[in-house]
């Protein structure tokens, strides 16, 4: 079985929403300076790196991430390739790609996975996302869970109608999948968000395997 990590590392290197609070990765205890032991602080938003989005992000209607369905989070998943000429993913997109009529989950790999491997610490507000037209074809196809490779799924610009058309179909979200090494075709999911109570959103460990 090959597995491949589709989870941002996370360090205060990578790149954050503009307006989130930056990422603090800082060792406090050292071995080094004589401690026991290593200890380390880590302080970041929720919706840092590879993450989940739960309802209540843009709801407001208390469907938390600690209660997300985890079979929905784990099983089988399709890898999306687009190319790197869609600079945004419409119904019409996604009517001509070659999704298989069955898809609960689906991940779009774009020309944003090029970022990924750039090493880039820099916000790109330009990047690819779902169209409220391609949201609402996701819904009307039965989408489960849709990931992408970006850290939203909805347009900088105007990140509310694609979020509320998804959210409020119970559709779950990953944003920031690194899919830059993986190839297109269909794939065991696991992802696994922390179980944050009360929070509208959690940082995830994502990885797809394949035979």
């Amino acid at each position: 079985m090959k597995i491949y990590d589709i989870s941002l590392p996370i360090s205060p290197d990578l790149p954050v929403w503009p307006g989130d609070p930056k990422i603090v990765l800082e060792q406090i205890v050292s071995m080094d300076a004589g401690a026991d032991a290593n200890v380390s602080r880590l302080a970041v938003g929720v919706h840092v790196g590879t993450h989940v989005d739960a309802p209540h992000h843009f709801l407001n209607d208390g469907r938390t991430v600690e209660n997300l369905d985890l079979e929905i989070l784990t099983g089988k998943a399709f890898v999306l390739h687009l190319d790197d000429n869609v600079n945004a993913i419409t119904a019409d997109i996604l009517d001509a790609a070659p999704i298989p009529p069955t898809t609960l989950r689906l991940l779009l790999r774009t020309k944003n996975s090029h970022l990924w491997t750039s090493n880039s610490c820099n916000f790109y507000p330009d990047f690819v996302a779902i169209t409220p037209d391609g949201a609402e074809w996701l819904v009307a196809h039965g989408v489960q869970l849709v990931g992408v490779d970006y850290l939203s799924v909805a347009p900088f610009d105007a990140p509310v109608p694609t979020h509320k058309i998804v959210l409020a179909a119970g559709m779950i979200v990953i944003e920031g999948c690194d899919l830059s090494q993986v190839p297109q075709g269909e794939y065991g999911l696991y992802c696994l968000p922390l179980k944050l109570l009360g929070a509208e959103g959690a940082p995830a460990r994502a990885i797809l395997t394949s035979e």
